[in-house]
């Protein structure tokens, strides 16, 4: 097998250690994946080298009846490919022998003469499902751990390994389209209902379940797709309508900007009319060229970053941290019952305290609407949707918060209420019971002070809506504990949240990034640039949405607030444009109120287009702005952000690149196929980014600002760049 140019990690243990064959009983093998450089076993090159030289032995081993492939535990079968070894991988010609290697390998599987049964559990993603569809059947037990797929398209790239061509051939094109478009990792019982596996057992008996089918002993039949499969596959009317709304469905979520979710549904459209001999070559150009190109390197960049932040939650020695079984939420707003529903989702017992019984009783009914939309979507089993209901209760006030170990507040955001809130609570909880604060613009350090043991006490900013937004912001105080950091990180962690630890500095990381983004879109309205406009530019760019519809859907008030708040932290730079000012009314604040920059009707009908309101351009005070071209306009944006950006990592407000770039994309949406706005940075160059920031700082309407004009100054990495 040829791996040239393929990466072994600088720990690779010597030929053979990786897989152990076990002779169970004359005529079976049970092949074991267990590299000891590892702890979750990866189909790295060590591993990929000692499964050559295993096939070989099994190749010649006449008496041989089956083969079972099966982890080091029931939980922990393969983790799929040696990602980190992708990243690092610019040479298409590399990444092209190394698909062709790996097939090779499969396609021996394949040809055994003995029965090959997977035994799988624990994440079966990507390579490792590859794999595991070149054996005759799959068994996968039935734990809750155990998900299955092909989640490549969201790297940036497609299933390499057959995937593309066995996966449809198993289950038909609609199934394959829909697993390998979505990148979905399925529970074992939904794989099995769907054709991807063919039998489900208890952990205990997976690789006695799996021998037996190996060796004859049990039956296994394969899913048949019956007349109707052959009809959908082979059917090139039919095919052509599968096609069309699935390219519908890519192109609503790819615009264009991700390469990989293309290429994977022509590969699949095709593969029922494939013959085998072209599978290897197939894939492996489609992969060598995503593989090496930018939007890949992106999302592996930002894969790496998702995954250094769940290790966050672990002790120094890399252990579990305890988890509070009681938490206790204030404030029955849309925040706070966001983040009670979340914790109680997460297995919590979870209390929410307001002075509203109006209130409580929404955020009961919207967490049990939450709760009975994922029963509905199979999410949620049934016993497990009650559980998730009965997990959480509420109070008038904050009686019964003695019970819990974790509080959070998301009441007002006023430093005396807040302050007044955690010191309640100190007095009824015990001294070590974690006190966090959900505020987005007021100092945790200062929230801490008076309260009784303040090393408790942390920032745990949310984004709203709780249910989907995926960051949180752990905000160190000034005397914030280590242990209480990592516990946090390790609870939001558990609620499916994405943590960053960031300084205890006016905006955090997010909002301070944010803020001088807004503002200059801002800025650029009054000057007489059309709104329509940018936001069509910055969606174009990779946004989620425009500047002035993030501010419609903040709404002006809060946009307001935020902007006071960094301009006191951060005096004349963040100096905020007073347009929104003039804009905001009780009448006039964005969706909530029906009117902000668009109309928001009350009854939007379906497909309708949003307006910008009709009087707009009597807030437009001047016309500066109506000649900037499109990358002027841009420019302005995003490289506000990426000057912020400099100084926030000159000022160590997060660890390093990798956390920023993540933040930004987990917390504004900043476009992921960008990587971020660091990675953007310097993919753009940061001596040109720097050149260009002084461009605009000389720009007369920023001149005008006085000491404003320090927003496109170019401070910390982009003043040493070439």
């Amino acid at each position: 097998m040829d791996l040239t140019g393929f990466p072994f990690p600088a720990d690779a243990p010597e030929a053979g250690a990786c897989i152990r064959i076990e002779r169970p009983e004359p005529g079976l093998a049970v092949v074991v994946f267990d590299p000891p450089h590892r702890s979750f076993p990866v189909l790295d090159a060590p591993l990929l080298r000692d499964l050559d030289t295993t096939l070989a032995e099994l190749e010649h081993d006449s008496a041989l009846r089956g083969v079972v492939f099966a982890g080091r535990t029931t939980e922990r079968f393969l983790a799929g490919a040696d990602i980190e070894a992708i990243a690092g991988i610019e040479d298409p010609e590399i990444v092209e022998n190394a698909i062709l290697a790996v097939h090779g390998l499969f396609d021996r599987i394949v040809k055994l003469k003995a029965r090959t049964v997977a035994a799988v559990g624990g994440p079966v993603p990507g390579g490792a499902y590859e794999l595991s569809l070149a054996c005759d059947r799959i068994v996968a037990t039935d734990a809750k751990a155990t998900k299955i797929g092909l989640p490549e398209t969201q790297l940036g790239i497609l299933p390499g390994w057959g995937g593309t061509h066995r996966l449809p051939r198993r289950v038909g094109i609609p199934v394959a389209l829909d697993a390998i478009l979505t990148g979905r990792l399925f529970p074992a019982k939904k794989a099995a209902r769907l054709g991807m596996i063919d039998r489900i057992t208890k952990p205990e008996y997976l690789v006695s379940v799996a021998s037996d089918i190996a060796m004859g002993r049990k039956g296994c039949a394969r899913r048949s797709r019956g007349w109707k499969g052959w009809l959908v596959d082979r059917n090139p009317i039919l095919r052509y309508i599968i096609r069309n709304k699935a390219l519908a469905g890519v192109d609503a979520k790819a615009r264009g900007r991700y390469p990989a979710p293309y290429a994977a549904l022509d590969m699949v459209m095709a593969a029922p009319n494939t013959p085998h001999a072209l599978w290897a070559s197939r894939e492996g150009k489609a992969v060598a060229a995503l593989g090496t190109g930018p939007v890949c390197k992106s999302l592996v960049s930002l894969f790496f970053g998702s995954e250094a932040a769940k290790r966050l939650g672990k002790d120094a020695d890399g252990g579990e941290v305890d988890l509070p079984e009681h938490a206790f939420v204030v404030g029955g707003g849309v925040m706070g019952a966001g983040i009670a529903s979340s914790l109680a989702m997460s297995g919590r017992h979870v209390r929410l305290g307001d002075l509203s019984r109006d209130a409580l009783d929404g955020a009961l009914r919207e967490h049990r609407g939450q709760v009975d939309r994922r029963r509905k979507r199979r999410r949620m089993l049934p016993h497990e949707a009650d559980a998730a209901i009965d997990r959480l209760d509420t109070t008038v006030g904050i009686t019964g918060a003695g019970r819990a170990t974790f509080a959070i507040e998301a009441v007002a955001e006023v430093l005396g209420v807040k302050q007044a809130v955690l010191s309640e609570l100190a007095g009824q909880m015990s001294k070590t019971a974690i006190l966090a604060t959900n505020t987005s613009s007021l100092s945790v350090t200062e929230i801490a002070k008076g309260v009784p043991h303040q090393k408790r006490v942390v920032g745990m900013h949310f984004f709203n809506p709780v249910r989907s937004m995926p960051l949180v912001e752990v905000v160190r105080g000034a005397k914030t504990s280590d242990a209480v950091v990592t516990a946090t990180c390790a609870l939001a962690i558990r609620m499916g949240k994405t943590p960053v630890i960031t300084k205890d500095v006016p905006g955090f990381l997010v909002n301070r990034l944010l803020g001088p983004y807004l503002d200059e879109a801002v800025r650029l309205f009054v000057g007489g640039a059309d709104p329509a406009r940018i936001d069509a530019l910055l969606l174009a760019f990779g946004m989620p949405m425009g500047p002035f519809q993030l501010l419609d859907e903040v709404g002006f008030d809060i946009a307001r607030h935020a902007a006071t708040s960094l301009h006191e932290g951060y005096g004349d730079r963040m100096q905020p444009s007073d347009a929104l000012e003039g804009l905001a009314t009780p009448e006039r604040l964005g969706r909530k109120t029906g009117k902000g920059f668009y109309d928001h009707p009350a009854n939007p009908r379906k497909g309708e287009n949003r307006a910008l309101c009709h009087d707009l351009a009597t807030f437009q005070t001047d016309d500066w702005a109506r000649t900037l071209t499109d990358q002027d306009l841009v420019d302005r944006c995003v490289l506000a952000m990426v000057a912020e950006a400099a100084r926030a990592l000159e000022e160590e407000v997060v660890a390093g690149p990798a956390e920023l770039d993540l933040a930004t994309v987990f917390g504004t949406g900043f476009a992921p196929f960008r990587g971020g706005v660091w990675r953007y940075a310097q993919k753009r160059g940061l001596g040109h980014v720097r050149e260009r920031l002084l461009q605009l700082q000389q720009a007369p309407d920023v001149q005008e600002r006085g000491e404003g004009a320090e927003r496109f100054a170019p401070k910390g990495a982009l003043l040493d760049a070439d």
